[in-house]
């Protein structure tokens, strides 16, 4: 079973069982899943609106991470034989249920993205070497970075 355990000590709440949980925020906190879900919260839509809407990902990966969510029990997909075939996907009751953390989160990331972004060049600046090489490029904000939940 995997549920929250609460602490009476004001602690946070612990995870009983954490590879379901580690396997379940990998799905969910994943960036394409992230666009998905924010994206079928505005309304339900078919494939290549969707492929639209979530700037930057790739057919394959759209299709791959629908499946994924869809086998979670977080988006339906429904398929209208029609020529060619129309495929509308949208969320759950359950995926619904996680749309408000996940505007919350969206949120949060907008508001604070400046912040980091100074946060990382300082860090930056101040360590110099190979170690931090491989972190120059993310204080670049990504195309696609405006666009979560937006049309």
């Amino acid at each position: 079973m995997d549920r929250l355990l609460t602490q009476q000590d004001g602690q946070l709440p612990m995870l009983e069982d954490c590879t379901i949980a580690r396997q379940i925020l990998d799905r969910v906190g994943d960036k394409w899943s992230v666009l998905i879900i924010v994206n079928l919260g505005v309304e339900s839509l078919r494939f290549k609106e969707l492929q639209r809407r979530s700037g930057g990902i790739s057919q394959r990966m759209l299709t791959q991470t629908l499946r994924h969510l869809e086998r979670d029990g977080i988006v339906w997909r429904k398929a209208t034989p029609t020529v060619p075939l129309t495929v509308e996907y949208g969320l759950t009751a359950l995926g619904e249920s996680l749309l408000e953390p996940l505007t919350a989160l969206v949120e949060w990331v907008n508001g604070n993205r400046e912040e980091i972004a100074g946060a990382r060049i300082s860090y930056d600046n101040g360590h110099t070497g190979a170690d931090t090489a491989e972190f120059i490029n993310e204080t670049e904000t990504p195309p696609a970075a405006g666009a979560i939940g937006a049309e």
